[in-house]
This record gives C-alpha cells, structure tokens and sequence, in this order.
C-alpha cells in the first residue's frame, strides 16, 4: 500500500508561485508514476492530469492549460515528487491531489491511479 502526502498549498496572489510537494511511503517509489490532478471549488476532482512523470525524470506529460506554467519533478532519493507552480491566477484556485501508479508508462486519466494523497488547498487570489 502506497500512502502519500502533500504539501505545500496556501494563499497565493494572482501571478504568484507555490511548489507543492508529496511524499510517498509504502511502497517502491522509483517504481512509481506519479501525477497531480485538482478539483476546483464546487466541481468534482478533474479525470485528466495536470502533471505527469514517469520513472525517470526525463518523461514527463503536461495538460495544455498548465503547460509552460507548472513543472513536475521528482526525487527518488526522497520519495518526493514536486510541483512547481508559476504565474498562478485565480481559476487555479483548487484543491490538488498527488496520485501513483505502479508502471513502466505514463498515464493521464484518473481511474488509472489506484493510490492518492489527501490533497492540499491552493487558492489564489484576484
């Protein structure tokens, strides 16, 4: 069972940075694909990635709507994976969720990860 942690959300004002962090216990984290999802006030959890890495640093998936402006990185070594977060408005105000998955490929959907973390708010600020 792989149990996960985020970190990092807060009051951010429009144009701001945030880089949010999760990490990973349980399981073998270098064998995971791990990914950021969100849900926005009032909506459901959003069923498309916003972020993805692969196993190694190198593979790496980005919605349209966040590409250029967020940036996922992992760190094996700490069984950490980031989320760095620039030129924030107010339509990402959400709460964000880490997600894995054990295997050698990318995913983007929701359903396909099996582990998720509590998630932690960020809202930003008009």
């Amino acid at each position: 069972q792989v149990h996960l942690i985020e970190s990092g959300g807060g009051l951010v004002q429009t144009g701001g940075s945030l880089r949010l962090s999760c990490v990973a216990s349980g399981g073998t984290f270098s064998n995971l694909v791990m990914a950021w999802f969100r849900q926005a006030p009032g909506g459901e959890r959003e069923s498309q990635a916003l972020a993805v890495v692969g196993r190694s640093d190198g593979n790496t998936y980005y919605d349209p709507t966040v590409k250029g402006r967020f940036s996922i990185s992992r760190d094996n070594a700490k069984n950490t994976v980031y989320l760095e977060m620039n030129a924030l408005g107010p339509e990402d105000t959400a709460v964000y969720y880490c997600a894995a998955r054990y295997s050698r490929t990318i995913a983007v959907t929701r359903e396909m990860y099996p582990y998720w973390g509590q998630g932690t708010q960020v809202t930003v600020s008009s």
